[in-house]
């Protein structure tokens, strides 16, 4: 079927391409062979082929990053009625969007070309994408009635149009909720853009911020390793209670010589000791007990809310260096405001030394929406069920109980449940497919995927995904099987609320490779499958950004040690993401790693994403819970790699062994570190 695809006597082939066909209607595919064989011999014969419809739009892309708009114009014409058409049109009026920021004497041109592509793009990405664009021009611009014409279209704002809304309603004198609405927007803890800067600046000259709320901000943006956002927000303060821009960058670079070379008077402003108090956080990064002994020097000098805000933050790093101080630090911060990750590493600590009653407490001081989150449900039903109150834990784990993730199999288990797969949705129609592919946004973002222009399609499809029911989800997840996008597959699957196909949402391609390379290594197949799911989502090609590759994600390092010690020959970097070369070298680092570990999945899942000394060194002085081990890993990136690969590896197992499987015996339980244990100690 691919052979005749360029002769095909139709529109239909050159618009979806070879690997479409097989969703075509019957009446299509099944053209005669000597048909089509006749129809290749009778065409003219060309001098030179004509540029492709996929050369022409990567032109049109490398043309508007150059802003060369008569190419892009003639590419558009080219385009005409191909599926990517909306995406050169798009380009061409960002560019004209561009000519509104410059010269306000654009807007009557160009709105008429940009209403017009909203109306026909009515609900896509690309509408929502240039109604952004148009939106941040006129706010730039402070054309705020035209503004507000075209911002009720939009349906998802970033914040910068956030701001420039509340600016329009402010200048338009519409509400006065704009202003209390903003400055909820400067108390939440989320980065503002540039855009931002002058809507905070009316709202402080309305005299709705404090300095201890402007403060506050600062102090948050820092402990975010943001300072630039701090310095934006210390600016909305008369300039005689700026901090020194000089001592703030030393207290932020050199902690430690700051706070010993404190000047005698330090403490007689407010930007003295706030700067004094970022000296303090910082240090307590590198070294929370070294912090503690300069901090209990000088804290006689500050307030009593400034005490507490101190030690939150010495106690928070401890907490995640696991130091037994950290509970007792946390003590002396008293009622101190904490944020949430602070709240959450008070929890850990407590849970790293079983005192359930801390842990409940803790718990049931957060805030409700973080209360609310399943690992929190989860030991809270831990704790109250440690203490007897087993009716009142049962409660909870129903509450988060059959999520099909890692606190809600655990809960599962609570209730005496085994992990069992849901029964698979009736299997999708032909013409369930057929409506999937008829999709624009799908379309598109199949088109995209085809040119590899990976960043662009997911944001196609992911939008396009929004307010289907399961039914079009589970027909779009099969469409990206088909066309082996597995992860759009696995994360479309993923959202069906009712009706689920869980063949889809842990897809498991190239058994019959993987399987005699984890059959060989003694390694169970749902585990390594359970990482490669999170690693990769089986794309071939996938690369992050810190250079790993292939669907195992190796490092070129580890990569290149592993194929050394285990004697591969003709290997070379440049083979890492073939298939085999990437599984095999994959496949023995997991049981290398797996070996130095006690061989215990969650210490190796642990070390395969942030390396074994640290898997090793996060371990406690006495046998702990593989749940809890987890749970308090320092690192928030493997820490959720850790739960996600634990749950995928029972799925799997479920799938492939076809019977209930339990995720509290797969975590089983973490021993201390043995005295000498150099095992694995030369691994990458």
């Amino acid at each position: 079927m691919k052979r005749y695809t360029k002769t095909f006597p139709t529109a239909l082939a050159r618009r979806f391409g070879a690997r479409w066909l097989c969703l075509l209607p019957l009446v299509v595919v099944s053209l005669p062979v000597p048909a089509a064989r006749h129809a290749a011999a009778a065409a003219p014969a060309q001098k030179a082929a004509a540029p492709s419809p996929e050369s022409r739009f990567l032109a049109a892309r490398e043309a508007v990053q150059k802003g060369d708009r008569q190419k892009l114009a003639l590419a558009l014409e080219a385009l005409r009625g191909h599926d990517l058409e909306p995406w050169v049109e798009y380009w061409g009026l960002r560019l004209r969007v561009e000519d509104v920021v410059s010269d306000r004497n654009a807007t009557p041109q160009v709105a008429p070309l940009v209403g017009d592509f909203l109306t026909r793009q009515k609900g896509s990405y690309l509408a929502e994408k240039l109604r952004g664009d148009w939106l941040r021009a006129l706010g730039k611009r402070q054309q705020w009635e035209a503004f507000q014409q075209d911002a009720a279209g939009i349906l998802q704002p970033e914040t910068d149009v956030v701001c420039y809304s509340l600016q329009a309603r402010l200048a338009l004198q519409q509400d006065a909720t704009a202003l209390d609405e903003a400055r909820s927007l400067w108390l939440s803890s989320a980065e503002l853009p540039e855009a931002c800067l002058p809507l905070m600046e009316t709202v402080t000259a309305a005299n709705r911020l404090s300095e201890d709320e402007i403060w506050q901000r600062a102090r948050r943006q820092l402990e975010q390793k943001r300072p630039s956002q701090a310095r934006a927000a210390l600016q909305l303060l008369p300039a005689a209670q700026r901090p020194d821009a000089h001592a703030m960058d030393s207290a932020g670079d050199k902690s430690a010589h700051y706070l010993a070379h404190l000047p005698a008077n330090f403490a007689a402003s407010r930007a003295g000791r706030e700067m004094a108090l970022l000296a303090v956080q910082r240090m307590a990064r590198q070294d929370p007990a070294a912090s503690a002994a300069q901090w209990q020097g000088i804290e006689s000098k500050f307030t009593a809310p400034e005490r507490g805000y101190a030690w939150g933050q010495i106690a928070w790093q401890a907490a995640q260096r696991h130091q037994p101080e950290a509970l007792a630090w946390y003590e002396l911060a008293k009622d101190a405001p904490l944020n949430d990750e602070q709240r959450a590493w008070k929890v850990r600590a407590a849970l790293r030394v079983m005192n359930w009653p801390l842990v409940q407490k803790t718990i049931a001081d957060m805030p409700t929406t973080l209360a609310a989150d399943p690992a929190w449900s989860y030991w809270l039903g831990r704790a109250l069920a440690a203490q007897g109150k087993r009716d009142e834990a049962a409660a909870l784990f129903r509450r988060i109980g059959s999520q099909p993730n890692f606190y809600g199999n655990l809960a599962d288990e609570e209730l005496g449940r085994p992990i069992v797969v849901p029964p698979k949705a009736t299997a999708v129609t032909s013409e369930e497919l057929a409506q999937a592919l008829a999709t624009p946004g799908l379309r598109r973002a199949l088109a995209l995927f085809q040119l590899e222009l990976r960043t662009e399609a997911v944001r196609e499809w992911n939008w396009t995904l929004r307010d289907m029911d399961d039914r079009r989800l589970l027909a779009a997840a099969e469409l990206a099987r088909r066309h082996d996008i597995f992860d759009r597959a696995i994360n479309t699957a993923d959202r069906t609320l009712a009706q689920h196909d869980y063949g889809l949402r842990y897809l498991a391609p190239f058994r019959d490779q993987v399987d005699p390379k984890a059959k060989e290594l003694a390694l169970d197949s749902g585990w390594v499958y359970g990482l490669m799911r999170q690693e990769s989502r089986f794309i071939m090609g996938a690369k992050s950004v810190v250079g790993a590759k292939g669907l195992m994600q190796l490092m070129p390092a580890t990569a290149k040690w592993v194929a050394k010690k285990i004697g591969l020959e003709g290997y070379h970097p440049g083979r890492v993401t073939e298939m085999d070369v990437n599984v095999t070298l994959g496949t023995n680092y997991m049981k290398m790693v797996l070996e130095s570990l006690d061989n215990h999945p969650v210490l190796a899942s642990a070390a395969y994403n942030a390396g074994p000394g640290r898997a090793k060194r996060w371990r406690a002085d006495r046998p702990i819970e593989g749940a809890i081990y987890a749970e308090t890993i320092p690192f928030n990136e493997t820490r959720d790699y850790v739960k996600k690969v634990m749950s995928n590896a029972v799925y799997y197992a479920t799938m492939f062994e076809d019977k209930p499987q339990s995720l509290k015996s797969r975590l089983g339980t973490i021993q201390p570190a043995r005295a000498g244990d150099t095992r694995g100690a030369e691994l990458p």
